[in-house]
């Protein structure tokens, strides 16, 4: 048999303002379109295996929601805005940032194929230069836009399982509140059902619900600034000379991620996937320390670990597909396989789900023959919700038809790293080193060595500082301390240094920017202190065209 891995990663960090209320909408408006989806591909197909990794920041927003859904008061203003009563009442600044929004999705995929939703986007191109073009748009045009909205981010398993979005869908115009009410129901039903549906899979032993340090932070960055240096040796490296304390933060995100499981799932995670399986030796001890059982990164670090010990890799077939122990660790390393990964990730989209699916089980078969007489483990990872909005249906007939086949395969055995573990325990490889890095090209280039993701590192510095500082003299109150420790956490994101630098795309950059500062102001005046000046000025500004809109990198550069 040839064992395959599938490990999808669901991550959202923290969008929430300091009253409460949401910055951006992803984490809602991903969990009814992706999530969901996940869940149903699996629920359809239960002779089918796989890892399912969800990070407590994203567990505990959903937890909020469902809350908001419960009480009739949403936080997020785009959910406000579906079942306000009146939209036409919106002054211009509102109206602005309810159409902006609502076309922030891609459009060949999400757009073009609903001609009621095509319609409302060209009357919005015509107006857009028009000086009085708002006026012109009245709080129908409006709700039509929030609704459209809406129904695009459903998931396809949610329209065939909800006759009510279909029949939205087919109204196509000319919404009622009772019709965006009835839609704001449905979306609160499927955000409130995830986490039992995804417990009753692990429950049912399908799948493995594995975790992240609570917040998602670049544990090794965290503990040591060199070790950007481990892959990249002239990386520029931020002012500050390391993050203070760093190793007990990366401790504390991982006691809160244990947490955070248990009370969700039922039980401490075996394994974690850490925030873009960034991986250091500390880092391994560390996570050997508190008992993880497996970790999982890319496959640049495991060939940059490789040849820093002078092992050939010209033979791919006997090195790559399998887990690895670092000397003196008794966690165990598993590599993603960058090609398959990537072809999920960002090839496919454009194929046929059938020839997709057909390349894909190729190219596991040839890997089997390759590796015959081992037992060899294919590990794909990749997120779970972002590559889907760029697949015709949310990626359903390439995920129904590549479950369909991988339940049937008589070579091919899809199962989970804990299992794979109890199973295959002696075909573990000797890692003599491991040299420091992420899945993205084996290094932390995406979070460190730009000039604004270096200053955001130095911002981060200088608060934790101060936290340090208050901490120390006593002047926190028990509630004030924890209400720090809580904003400190999400401020230790690695999502904001992604973001950072001038190849992402403006809009998206001054968004993270503008939250990440918030945040870290919202910092100070817990500690009672005034939030230095240079938190008034923008770390960047983005204005590139990257590929996926940002959301995501390729493994091999």
């Amino acid at each position: 048999m040839l064992h395959l891995i599938l490990c999808w990663h669901f991550h959202q960090p923290d969008y929430r303002t300091e009253s409460g209320d949401y910055r951006l909408p992803w984490t809602y408006l991903h969990a009814l379109k992706d999530y969901s989806d996940m869940a149903a591909h699996l629920e359809a197909a239960p002779n089918v295996r796989a890892v399912v990794n969800f990070v407590p920041s994203l567990v505990e927003q959903l937890d909020d929601y469902a809350s908001q859904f419960a009480s009739g008061h949403p936080r997020d203003p785009l959910l406000a805005w579906l079942i306000e009563p009146d939209l036409g009442r919106l002054d211009e600044a509102a109206k602005a940032e309810l159409i902006k929004a609502c076309f922030r999705l891609n459009l060949p995929t999400m757009v073009e194929p609903f001609p009621a939703y095509r319609l409302l986007h060209e009357f919005q191109e015509r107006l857009k230069d028009e000086a009085a073009g708002f006026s012109y748009l009245s709080g129908q045009y409006l709700a039509d836009l929030v609704t459209w909205y809406h129904l695009a981010w459903t998931g396809e398993t949610v329209r065939r399982d909800q006759p009510l979005v279909l029949a939205l869908m087919q109204k196509g115009k000319g919404f009622s509140l009772d019709d965006r009410q009835s839609l704001f129901k449905i979306i609160g039903e499927v955000i409130g059902g995830l986490i039992p549906r995804y417990r009753t899979l692990l429950e049912r032993g399908q799948v493995e619900l594995s975790s992240t340090p609570h917040s998602h932070p670049m544990a090794p960055l965290l503990i040591d600034f060199q070790a950007a240096r481990e892959a990249q040796p002239k990386s520029p490296l931020p002012a500050s000379p390391g993050y203070p304390g760093g190793e007990t933060r990366v401790r504390a995100h991982i006691q809160a991620a244990f947490d955070s499981h248990r009370s969700h799932f039922g039980h401490r995670p075996v394994g974690f996937w850490p925030a873009e399986g960034g991986l250091s030796e500390p880092v391994l001890h560390l996570m050997a320390e508190e008992g993880v059982r497996w970790v999982a990164s890319g496959e640049g670090v495991l060939r940059n670990s490789l040849q820093a010990s002078g092992i050939d890799l010209s033979r791919r077939s006997t090195w790559a597909y399998r887990p690895y122990q670092l000397q003196g660790v008794d966690t165990l390393c598993f590599f993603r396989d960058d090609h398959l990964s990537d072809l999920i990730g960002f090839e496919y989209k454009s194929w046929w789900a059938t020839d997709a699916v057909r390349h894909f089980l190729h190219s596991l078969e040839t890997i089997h023959q390759e590796a015959a007489g081992s037992e060899a483990v294919v590990t794909v990872i990749l997120d779970g919700e972002n590559a889907w909005e760029y697949y015709p249906y949310n990626g359903f007939y390439f995920l129904a038809e590549l479950y369909k086949i991988l339940a049937d395969h008589p070579d091919i055995r899809t199962t989970t790293f804990a299992e794979y573990l109890e199973l295959k325990a002696n075909g573990v490889g000797k890692l003599p080193q491991l040299t420091a890095g992420s899945w993205v090209y084996g290094d932390f280039t995406a979070w460190m060595g730009d000039a604004a993701k270096n200053r955001a590192w130095d911002l981060l510095c200088t608060a934790k500082e101060a936290y340090d500082q208050a901490v120390c003299d006593g002047c926190l109150s028990p509630r004030a301390r924890t209400a720090a420790e809580t904003v400190l956490k999400s401020c230790e994101s690695s999502d904001w240094f992604w973001w950072f630098g001038d190849y992402n795309p403006a809009e998206s950059v001054q968004a993270f920017d503008q939250l990440y500062r918030s945040k870290l102001k919202q910092l100070y005046r817990l500690l009672d202190l005034p939030s230095p000046a240079a938190l008034e000025v923008p770390i960047s500004g983005g204005g590139g065209a990257a590929e996926a809109g940002g959301v995501m990198r390729r493994g091999q550069g």
